[in-house]
């Protein structure tokens, strides 16, 4: 009898155990390798054991590990100036985690109006479908049922309404009302991207209110969609931004930007984080920097996407009972599935080429960026074989 784990039991963990990793492959402990489109749900956004990004680790290893935000850090004073610069931003605030992040950007939000004489503006409207984290704040701005059962009462404060409803926006704005929070395209809720123009309204709808516009980028930030930001697309900035995940590149990273006015609130004292910015971190996010920021990195990351969104579309027309819509934008792609995305995923599983499962019966497809042409190919070819098995069990079965 296998001895139990002393683990707790929060996570539905694959089969799978993995070893080592090489650039957008996995190596399992016996030498199978897998194609990895998952990327640590889009944190691995350089691969695995990324050379530059390694030699920065080992680098600062043999320096200094931590010191706490009671000194200064001269890594995370060259990271914000590189974020600031390279985006809408002023002011950053470093974090372990996304939904770190996230609390950073809801606490700036209200402490922004009630330096203004505003404290009873502590509303945020949020949209279904949305993930923010899994710390009760965030929970409850996602407003998920199957995440907020059996943890007491909602953390009050949020507003939610249908994701692009615009009507819905303008109804639910109260005098209580802070900000808007959105994530630009929803990764758990199913690779669903809010509309340009619908954002380019919620950017007016503040303006005219006197709220902040608050962008969730954890997972489609740093490159995902082709651009630094996905808001770099719309025509418009938010006043504060979440960040996470892929600016690490596999190390734990967040970081709240928010500009002058919209962080004018945070004074010494209001926010603090033992090991957000820590000397380690700072490395890192400075290396992922170095490679995403070079030129041609993101045009690459939209020639490879188009090979991927091509090569996905001929799959739908082959595969119409398994595969019902393509979605997302740059290398943040889904499979919105016709059977069970559950049976789809293992039988990617089955041909060595992982995916992360999503809201809407979607498979997300989450590779590192620096995925080739060839590695797009690869993994198509493969997701062709696992959904033409899908196919054959469904033509099977109706023949019974």
């Amino acid at each position: 009898m296998a001895e139990a784990s002393p683990l707790y039991q929060t996570y539905m963990r694959a089969p799978l155990r993995f070893e080592r990793g090489e650039g957008v492959w996995l190596i399992t402990e016996n030498g199978e390798r897998y194609l990895d489109f998952a990327a640590g749900v889009a944190v691995n956004s350089l691969g695995h054991a990324h050379p530059h990004l390694v030699g920065a680790l080992r680098e600062q290893a043999d320096k200094v590990w931590h010191l706490s935000n009671l000194y200064e850090i001269p890594g995370q004073e060259k990271l914000g100036k590189r974020l600031t610069e390279a985006t809408f931003a002023d002011r950053v605030f470093f974090t372990n985690s996304g939904a770190e992040a996230l609390e950073c950007a809801i606490k700036t939000a209200r402490r922004y109006q009630f330096s203004k004489g505003h404290g009873e503006r502590f509303h945020i409207i949020t949209f279904e479908g949305a993930f923010h984290g899994r710390t009760l704040a965030t929970i409850a701005a996602g407003g998920q049922a199957k995440y907020l059962e059996g943890f007491g009462p909602k953390a009050p404060g949020f507003d939610q309404v249908p994701f692009g409803d615009l009507e819905a926006v303008k109804a639910a704005i109260t005098d209580e009302t802070a900000a808007i929070l959105i994530e630009p395209v929803q990764g758990e809720g199913g690779i669903r991207t809010a509309p340009a123009g619908f954002l380019r309204e919620l950017r007016k709808i503040c303006d005219d209110n006197g709220l902040l516009l608050i962008f969730d980028e954890v997972q489609c930030g740093i490159g995902r969609t082709g651009k630094l930001f996905a808001y770099e697309w719309t025509g418009i900035t938010p006043d504060i931004m979440a960040v996470a995940k892929g600016i690490g590149g596999g190390f734990p990273l967040g970081a709240c930007l928010a500009t002058e006015d919209a962080a004018s609130g945070m004074k010494a004292g209001t926010h603090g984080s033992t090991y957000g910015g820590n000397p380690l971190a700072m490395a890192v996010g400075n290396a992922v920097l170095d490679v995403v920021l070079a030129d041609g990195f993101l045009e690459h990351v939209r020639d490879v996407a188009l090979v991927f969104r091509q090569g996905l579309a001929e799959l739908k027309d082959r595969f119409p009972g398994v595969i019902e819509e393509i979605r997302g934008e740059g290398l943040m792609l889904g499979i919105k599935a016709k059977v069970p995305s559950a049976e789809l995923l293992q039988a990617m599983r089955d041909e060595h080429i992982l995916g992360v499962p999503a809201g809407d019966n979607v498979i997300r497809l989450l590779p590192p960026l620096v995925v080739t042409a060839e590695d797009a190919r690869e993994g198509l070819n493969r997701i062709g074989l696992a959904a033409e098995k899908v196919q054959t069990t469904l033509d099977t079965t109706a023949r019974i």
